[in-house]
């Protein structure tokens, strides 16, 4: 179940969004998989230290956080993964490895890959294995001004690029309106 601040928090900012329940799903790949969507079309969290300040860095699924990007686009000297006791207490309400992208709603900045600026829609997790958030990405730039940088390998670049443009459409007997 997605927690109800988050509800709560997409609400309040007048942020329409879908919910999309699936078989449980650790990884965020098994969610696209789970959904019947692609990997370049959901976003997944990875919570990093940048000189010990956690970061939510926004990726495409199928893709993988290059840190030495990270590292340079936030003018980092230090850049590696979280550990799970360095950032689970910033998400109490959320099931470990289902982070969601909202830095404001938890107090962490957030940066996002370019290539997911260029989707109408993102569909990611949010506090839960087992349900999905989607909404237009205006609407997430809005709530949380993130930074927009590359933050994953050029071919991956143009891999996420060649599948970004195709609306997302999760089966719809998982699909339900807010």
């Amino acid at each position: 179940m997605i927690p109800e601040a988050i509800q709560h928090y997409l609400r309040r900012n007048g942020v329409r969004f879908e919910r999309y329940w699936h078989p449980r799903a650790v990884s965020a790949q098994e969610v696209a998989e789970s959904l019947h969507v692609s990997g370049w079309r959901v976003a997944k969290s990875v919570i990093v230290m940048a000189d010990r300040q956690p970061w939510i860095v926004v990726v495409p699924a199928a893709g993988t956080v290059n840190l030495n990007q990270v590292r340079d686009m936030l003018g980092a000297r230090h850049v590696r993964l979280a550990t799970e006791p360095e950032f689970s207490g910033h998400f109490p309400d959320c099931e470990v490895g289902a982070e969601p992208p909202f830095g404001e709603l938890y107090g962490l900045p957030v940066a996002v890959d370019e290539s997911l600026s260029l989707a109408e829609r993102l569909l990611f997790r949010a506090g839960s294995h087992e349900e999905s958030l989607e909404l237009r990405f205006q609407d997430f730039a809005t709530l949380e001004w993130p930074l927009v940088a590359s933050f994953i390998d050029k071919e991956q670049q143009l891999q996420a690029a060649s599948n970004i443009g195709a609306p997302c459409r999760p089966r719809e007997e998982a699909h339900a309106h807010i």
